[in-house]
């Protein structure tokens, strides 16, 4: 942050500009740093006229703050003026006229004029700004047009420490925005560029594309039925995960996301975004081994169905190898230049993710590096593979230096990216001499499954990419952020978007007293120190196990809690698999050493219901406050689901013991923690399941697609894949969800189910009989997914008196 000289809205001054950090770090090999050098330059020349940005970012504040359109004044300046790299600079006006602009703000691109006025309008005005499912914004504390305060000393220059700030995970268009509309798209990409995000993932829309080359290839759209997935699972029928699963996806939802893609790419250019747009990763159509025999195509293994059915398992991989993979690969990255214009050099492609080479030859590694490269410059002589890191991670046993040195150098210099996808709890950068020389973007990955848990690692993002940045023979060339879902936990991405503008670590006990001054609009004692123990509880994780929320509630354990030795392995079975999903493996549950299973839990719940208390006596301060509303559901949601998973556990003791009155007693607790957890979640429009259904209805043009797409939206967030009568999904409440409706429609009776199971049992003195309770269970849920009640999609009660009333029933 540096401080510059007065200047005025109608002459242009001289900055002086003395540069402690170069563009990129100045361990970078001279030839990685001149290719970089060269595609940002490249994608400099690409942008928006001068006069588009600064009109486009004018309209976001007009959306933001319209009562303030004419008090700021926006320029877009060469980085020249940055000293070489992109930044924005604010700076006072010399006002000719009491209604004339206040404020100017200059960037390198929209983007960076956008983060200039949300850090304006944080610390200068006291705003916040979050998505509106976490609060949405807080801009009482702005001052009135015509008294918005002076920037001291002539103004502010704040440069980019690096140069891409990245967003998305693959599977984000999925979890978060598969319903989405374009007036939604549109809050989002306004936020994006607030938040400082340059190179975001655009996935929207690709299977018309992909409909389009594959015809070219004679494959016919009944055909590609079977290949695409339905719209609530797209994304990993993309990856070759799994096919024809909630399919087949209409011509009117291929004409409808297509039409979207164009508005959003349309709206990231003309805020001078980089769109990163997808490739050819080699997942194929089972129709093209017949249409193409001596292909090298292969059949993959099965990607977690119950029992291998063809319907959607074991995908197709057309092999790098093979010349036919660059001949299609070369075409979709045509066809998307003819659709869409030449809007990005930079694609993003992992072929290899969850999917190892056949061989570990390194040899052998690099020419299929090599061959999707190819594939992907045969169509943008330009372009520049963007690749997650996560299978260096995921996959460690195979990815050794050699063959991590294989893959990325397989291509020119310059021309890979890698996303060190878990950057915040297991970077790769620091084992692998930061990629081997290959430019990398540090990334916090933080969600799974679009999970509503409060969960982060504030330390980690305060001081992670500075750390990494500043390293020894550092390759680093962005930050990104990977959740799986968005609209949760919303000081974990305000703190890590502002590390894409910070070069020096971050005070996070400080930063928190200015962030819950922005958040709540005033300074509150209590507030102040309630999340002084959420800081150093809930978002103090360093246990680093991957935070996927298995709270009891949300993820009851399928399994027989009887202690006979058959029993047990019957629960080693649930609690001991590694499940694949989005690029990945981890653990569900621990085990303790009582043999039960045990949730995550990484602080002292006892902690966390103080800082709740404290959180409730701000109530009649901030009662008013959505922001307050959402913090105060969210945290006392959080500490009745922890207090639910002990309820569980005394409960299985008391079945074990076969004591039936306390399994009466402790089942009855959980299914009422359960009731009152739904009715404080209906207080807060953004805890509602009945809102996600009626968004993926809305995209609906008759009544067909309504039943499917509501199909979709209700499976992904409970079954989410296939069962038989007498098993469940492997992948049950991957996308578990905390809303109101889902708790009272779908976890409580399986919860009263699963209770009435272990009391009959004990009541006839028999066995607990699993396979009957998943037979009943499986059976509810089948119906249930196929369901078409409604759910409300507004809020009801008064949260804060049903947070205080919740909060002496249980701790009172």
């Amino acid at each position: 942050m540096k401080i510059i000289s007065n200047s005025s809205c109608l002459f242009h001054v001289i900055i002086i500009i003395i540069v402690f950090l170069t563009r990129l770090p100045q361990s970078f090999s001279t030839t990685q740093s001149l290719a970089v050098d060269s595609i940002l330059a490249r994608l400099d020349s690409k942008r928006s006229s001068p006069p588009l940005q600064e009109s486009a970012a004018k309209a976001v504040l007009e959306r933001l703050l319209p009562t303030h359109s004419h008090s700021f004044l926006f320029k877009i300046v060469t980085k020249e003026v940055c000293g070489g790299q992109g930044c924005f600079l604010i700076q006072n006006c010399n006002r000719s006229s009491q209604d004339g602009p206040e404020i100017l703000i200059k960037g390198t691109t929209a983007v960076e004029i956008a983060s200039g006025l949300h850090w304006y309008l944080k610390y200068f005005c006291g705003a916040h700004v979050s998505w509106d499912k976490t609060g949405g914004v807080q801009i009482a504390s702005i001052p009135k047009p015509g008294s918005l305060p002076l920037v001291k000393n002539g103004g502010m220059l704040i440069q980019r420490p690096v140069p891409w700030n990245y967003y998305q995970n693959v599977v984000t268009s999925s979890y978060s925005y598969v319903w989405w509309d374009w007036e939604r798209w549109e809050k989002e990409i306004d936020w994006m560029a607030l938040q400082g995000i340059n190179l975001p993932l655009a996935f929207t829309g690709q299977e018309a594309i992909w409909q389009k080359v594959f015809m070219g290839f004679n494959i016919s759209k009944e055909e590609l039925n079977d290949f695409f997935g339905g719209p609530a699972f797209l994304a990993w029928a993309r990856m070759g995960n799994l096919h024809g699963w909630g399919g087949p996806l209409s011509d009117n939802w291929l004409k409808q996301q297509l039409s979207l893609q164009k508005k959003i790419l349309s709206r990231m250019l003309e805020l001078g975004m980089t769109p990163v747009l997808p490739s050819f990763s080699g997942n194929v159509p089972a129709a093209l081994k017949s249409i193409f025999p001596s292909a090298n195509i292969t059949r993959l293994g099965d990607w977690n169905t119950v029992d291998g059915d063809p319907r959607w398992c074991c995908t197709y991989l057309l092999n790098p190898s093979d010349p036919l993979f660059v001949e299609i690969g070369e075409e979709f990255i045509k066809q998307q230049i003819k659709e869409y214009g030449d809007v990005t050099d930079i694609y993003n492609c992992d072929t290899f993710n969850e999917n190892s080479p056949p061989t570990n030859d390194p040899t052998y590694i690099s020419s299929l590096g090599a061959a999707v490269f190819k594939a992907m410059s045969n169509g943008d002589k330009d372009a520049v593979w963007l690749m997650q890191g996560w299978l260096f991670y995921s996959d460690s046993t195979f990815w050794k230096p050699p063959q991590m040195k294989a893959l990325l150098h397989s291509v020119p210099p310059g021309k890979m990216i890698v996303l060190d996808l878990f950057a915040d709890v297991k970077p790769i950068w620091a084992d692998s001499s930061q990629f081997y020389g290959t430019p990398y973007v540090w990334c916090l990955l933080h969600n799974f499954g679009g999970n509503i848990e409060m969960y982060g690692i504030l330390d980690s993002i305060s001081s992670g990419p500075v750390d990494a940045r500043i390293s020894e023979n550092s390759t680093m060339v962005g930050i990104g952020m990977c959740m799986e879902g968005i609209e949760q936990n919303p000081v974990i991405y305000e703190l890590m978007s502002e590390m894409a503008f910070r070069k020096e670590k971050v005070h996070v006990l400080e930063w928190l007293k200015t962030y819950t001054r922005r958040r709540y609009g005033k300074s509150i004692q209590q507030i102040e120190e309630a999340w002084k123990i959420l800081y150093r509880t809930i978002y103090n994780c360093t246990d680093r196990i991957a935070d996927h929320n298995t709270d009891f509630i949300v993820k009851l354990p399928d399994w027989d809690p009887s202690t006979s030795s058959e029993s047990k392995k019957s629960k080693l079975g649930s609690f001991h698999k590694l499940q694949m999903i989005s690029g990945g493996r981890r653990y569900l549950f621990q085990e303790t050493s009582s043999d039960l299973p045990e949730a995550h839990l990484w602080y002292s719940t006892h902690e966390v219901v103080n800082a709740l208390k404290l959180f409730l006596a701000a109530g009649n301060d901030l009662s008013g406050s959505l922001t307050y509303r959402y913090d105060l559901v969210d945290l006392t949601r959080q500490v009745l689901s922890k207090l639910a998973n002990e309820v569980y556990l005394d409960a299985v003791r008391a079945f074990r013991r076969e004591d039936i009155k306390a399994l009466k007693v402790h089942s009855q607790k959980f299914i009422q923690l359960i009731k009152d957890i739904d009715v404080l979640l209906a207080s807060d429009d953004n805890f509602l399941l009945g809102t996600w259904l009626e968004s993926a209805k809305r995209l609906a043009v008759n009544p067909s697609e309504m039943r499917q797409y509501e199909w979709n939206a209700r499976t992904q967030v409970t079954m989410w894949f296939d069962t038989t009568k007498t098993n469940q999904s492997v992948l049950h409440d991957y996308a578990n969800k905390f809303w109101s409706g889902l708790l009272d429609s779908y976890y409580l009776p399986r919860a009263s189910m699963y209770f009435s199971h272990l009391l009959e049992s004990l009541r006839k003195n028999e066995s607990f009989n699993l396979v009957d309770w998943r037979k009943e269970w499986v059976s509810f849920s089948n119906k249930w997914q196929a369901g078409t009640e409604l759910y409300p999609v507004k809020a009801k009660g008064d949260f804060l008196a049903i947070a205080e009333a919740l909060f002496q029933k249980y701790f009172g």
